[in-house]
């Protein structure tokens, strides 16, 4: 009998990446002309990132700041969940957070891809945070990855291919 292959589904991002993304960003709007003297501010408190100016459109050029600072650094902005900005006083914040793991609804979203789109010899089960999918052909699981390679709700990474 064939052993069954498999490989794992997950959305990690490397935090050390994150926070050089972020102190590139801190750099850059220090340095940059349109942003002297507006109060504008980019920090990681805790689990969020804070993103303080004093208008919306500086808040919402901040963000795209460090939007690019994370292209650069290879983490997919499907990670970085930002909310709209809102007033806090004076100053426009936006807070946002970087997503690791998959959640059940997004979990339930993939499983029912695979099962509808994918090879029917291949099976997918939620594990937590991640999903494991086996099959006996290694070629499905191949194409099942191509079939999620673009899924937009989530970065997603394909790990232990076995």
């Amino acid at each position: 009998m064939a052993k069954d292959s498999s490989f794992d589904i997950v959305s990690q991002v490397d935090k050390q990446e994150v926070n050089n993304a972020l102190n590139q960003a801190q750099k850059e709007i220090a340095q940059r002309y349109d942003f002297k003297g507006t109060g504008a501010e980019i920090d990681f408190s805790g689990e969020k990132i804070l993103i303080k100016a004093n208008s919306e459109e500086r808040a919402k050029a901040i963000e795209d700041v460090f939007g690019s600072k994370l292209i650069k650094r290879g983490i997919s902005l499907k990670s970085f969940d930002a909310g709209e900005p809102f007033a806090s006083g004076k100053e426009y914040r936006i807070e946002g957070v970087i997503k690791e793991g998959i959640d059940q609804a997004t979990a339930k979203k993939i499983t029912k891809i695979i099962r509808d789109e994918g090879p029917k010899s291949v099976k997918a089960n939620i594990q937590g945070d991640e999903l494991r999918v086996t099959s006996k052909s290694r070629d499905d699981l191949q194409e099942v990855i191509a079939l999620l390679k673009d899924f937009e709700d989530a970065a997603l990474q394909f790990i232990n291919f076995r």
